[in-house]
């Protein structure tokens, strides 16, 4: 059976998800694939009179029930139809199941779980093989955020709506932490460059061969109080592999929950890699390690990830044999862009294209 790939594009409040998806039918029907893109659910339940906003609490979780379950129905039906088609499928969602948990308590969320039947885990791990969050215009690129593209959008377009779009953007992301394939979409100086990395984290999940990109890297140090941010263990082995490829073992931990994943880049021309992921259960974790190259050192480091001024960054503080480095990592700026250094941060080094700070290189005995 021929591999079809299920990708969630979300994010906060005009985040330019429509127009992404337009393209995203465009370019990859023009390559071969027939592309299903499921609509969004929340939209369609509020133009039909749900009020997500009432305050007759069963009202509300009455509401927010059936939109998880018509969301969990429209996959499957869809991923049914894909498996009868010939050509290679991807299919888009429009928000997916963890977009719901944003907007509602942790307990009530796991309340409406045991009521459908799933968990957590299998709702936001298990179902999607990517999920892209495009991040708000309503943080870093305020002077294009509207409320006219969408008439079930309550966040005004003033100092206050700009809060409550924030909130919720990194709400969303909160929602997602924990899935191995992860990717928070940028706000650009130019749209298209935002809408160009769409394409191109999707290129990737669909397993074609990418331009090799050097995200931009700085060495730091914190002279301020961090924003709020999702903070995570990461134990990083690299594998015995074959010339001309790294294969990484990476897992992840917060609040107490892990996801293992395996990657593999291959370098197939001096310009271009493949590079493939994908989760592996904690028991062949553990039966890889056996694989481990001898000649590297596990990496461990805590993760701190954060938005600021629409960009989004990772601060990696390292452990062990490495304690006392802490490299600060930008995500989708394309080099003629200015970083917008947050100012709890001190820049002491721009490490950027330098092999010696690569992970791969660090690991070394």
């Amino acid at each position: 059976m021929k591999e079809i790939k299920r990708i969630v594009l979300t994010g906060g409040p005009c985040a330019g998800k429509t127009t992404a998806l337009v393209r995203v039918i465009e370019h990859f029907s023009s390559r071969g694939y027939k592309v299903f893109t499921l609509p969004e659910v929340p939209t369609m339940f509020t133009q039909a009179g749900m009020n997500y906003l009432t305050p007759n609490k069963a009202f509300f979780y009455e509401g927010e029930k059936a939109t998880l379950e018509i969301q969990l129905a429209l996959e499957d039906k869809f991923l049914k139809m894909a498996q009868a088609c010939e050509e290679p499928c991807v299919i888009v969602c429009d928000r997916g199941t963890m977009d719901i948990s944003a907007y509602m308590q942790p307990e009530l969320w796991e309340r409406l779980c045991k009521d459908v039947g799933y968990t957590t885990q299998q709702l936001r791990d298990d179902r999607y093989d990517a999920v892209l969050h495009l991040v708000s215009a309503a943080d870093g690129a305020e002077q294009f955020y509207t409320t006219s593209n969408n008439a079930s959008r309550n966040e005004a377009a003033d100092e206050q709506g700009l809060a409550i779009a924030r909130m919720l953007d990194k709400k969303v992301i909160e929602a997602w932490a924990g899935h191995s394939h992860l990717r928070v979409i940028n706000n650009q100086e130019d749209f298209n460059r935002k809408l160009n990395r769409v394409l191109k984290e999707i290129s990737h999940v669909l397993g074609l061969p990418q331009p090799i990109e050097e995200e931009r890297k700085y060495i730091v140090e914190i002279t301020g109080e961090l924003p709020d941010c999702i903070e995570s263990e990461i134990t990083q082995t690299y594998l015995v592999a074959e010339p001309g490829a790294e294969v990484r073992l990476r897992r992840r931990g917060w609040q107490g929950k892990y996801v293992n994943v395996l990657t593999t880049k291959t370098r197939i021309s001096p310009t271009e890699q493949l590079e493939t992921e994908r989760q592996v259960t904690s028991n062949i974790y553990r039966t890889m390690l056996q694989q481990a190259d001898p000649y590297r050192h596990t990496i461990t480091k805590n993760r701190k990830s954060f938005i600021w001024k629409g960009q989004y960054f990772e601060l990696d503080t390292y452990k062990d044999r490495l304690e006392g480095l802490m490299i600060l990592e930008t995500k989708g700026i394309v080099n003629h862009e200015d970083v917008n250094f947050p100012p709890f941060l001190n820049v002491k080094e721009d490490i950027t294209g330098n092999t010696a700070y690569y992970n791969y290189n660090l690991a070394l005995k």
